[in-house]
């Protein structure tokens, strides 16, 4: 065999290898991306155990329900209160208020309640008792104190003492309430000014702009950024500010199943290259809208999979961090410090 022979068959090999090793290196990444997105799924799905336990409990509430109301119309019971045997035979045959009058009742008081301090960290609930089968209450006058895991005040904002409540009421006493009127109408203040530079310090941006209220932040930024003959893929799952945004900007919205990326692919996929109806002209702007942490399930966007699909797609990003700034990440900067 000839030294050209040689050298030319020892650059296959080596060619053949290195198309080996890409293909190799390939499928593992690929087989790591999916055993990550199935973990991420796993965490997001309800313990098949708890979802039977949960289901058998309402269960055996409907038939005790049943069974009682069956009782107080044979005059075997009489703990209902305000309503006769007739008014009970009607009330019965409607189930919302067979739940309210069976169900709720029941368990109403692991829920409504009745809070006697602010609703900070911690918080202090009124304790009460019940003679006639949890149709009326009675407090005790006494209270009991514990760890709030039910409001919207994470980072103690809400607090009547403290570093916060004493900076608000300086800053009342130094500006006034607010400016009674827009920006353009009547310009900002020096402190809504620094507050929006720490804020884009904090996020690691160029600048930021603050609202007064989370709602019109979504409701006033959305129509902003798209309009006619724009697409917003919107998560299904969005909060109602989001909604109510996306429809005023008048740009046709499609919704994906939760964080179900398949579905949002597809989307995207259909998008690009259907373009807009009836013309087929390429949309002048691809919105997929998410949230950080959804603040009614607790879970947390896929972002790296929609980072992905954003640049494979030329779309754009709209991430809602109502309730991830602050309170995850390992310095408190939300879901994108969080997922890396």
């Amino acid at each position: 065999m000839c030294k050209g022979e040689e050298s030319s068959m020892a650059s296959e090999n080596k060619h053949h290898s290195l198309q080996t090793r890409i293909l190799s290196n390939g499928l593992i990444n690929e087989a790591k991306k999916k055993k990550s997105t199935q973990q991420q799924q796993k965490v997001d799905e309800i313990p098949l155990a708890k979802a039977v336990l949960t289901y058998l409990q309402y269960a055996i509430l409907i038939f005790w329900g049943y069974i009682s109301d069956f009782l107080r119309f044979a005059g075997l019971k009489t703990d209902y209160k305000g309503f006769g045997k007739d008014d009970l035979f009607k009330m019965s045959l409607e189930f919302e208020r067979f739940y309210s009058r069976n169900i709720y009742r029941c368990i109403g008081d692991c829920f409504n309640r009745p809070v006697g301090s602010c609703p900070g960290s911690e918080l202090d609930l009124l304790d009460r008792t019940s003679d006639d089968h949890y149709w009326t209450f009675k407090f005790t006058g006494t209270s009991t104190r514990c760890l709030n895991l039910g409001s919207y005040n994470y980072l103690g904002f809400a607090e009547t003492t403290g570093p916060c409540a004493d900076a608000a009421i300086k800053a009342v006493y130094d500006y006034g309430v607010g400016n009674t009127s827009t920006c353009r109408d009547l310009g900002t203040l020096n402190v809504v000014r620094e507050l929006e530079r720490q804020v884009a310090k904090f996020v690691g941006k160029p600048d930021a702009l603050v609202f007064g209220m989370g709602f019109s932040t979504n409701s006033a930024n959305i129509p902003a950024l798209m309009g006619k003959g724009c697409l917003i893929l919107s998560d299904e799952l969005n909060h109602a500010s989001i909604v109510t945004g996306a429809k005023l900007s008048g740009s046709v919205i499609r919704v994906f199943k939760h964080n179900d990326m398949t579905s949002l692919e597809s989307l995207l996929r259909n998008a690009v290259i259907q373009g807009q109806p009836r013309t087929h002209r390429p949309w002048r702007k691809i919105l997929i809208v998410v949230e950080g942490i959804y603040s009614m399930e607790g879970n947390t966007a896929k972002l790296r999979d929609i980072v992905e699909f954003k640049k494979k797609y030329k779309a754009y990003i709209y991430l809602d961090e109502a309730h991830s700034i602050g309170a995850i990440g390992s310095t408190g900067r939300g879901v994108t410090e969080y997922l890396g």
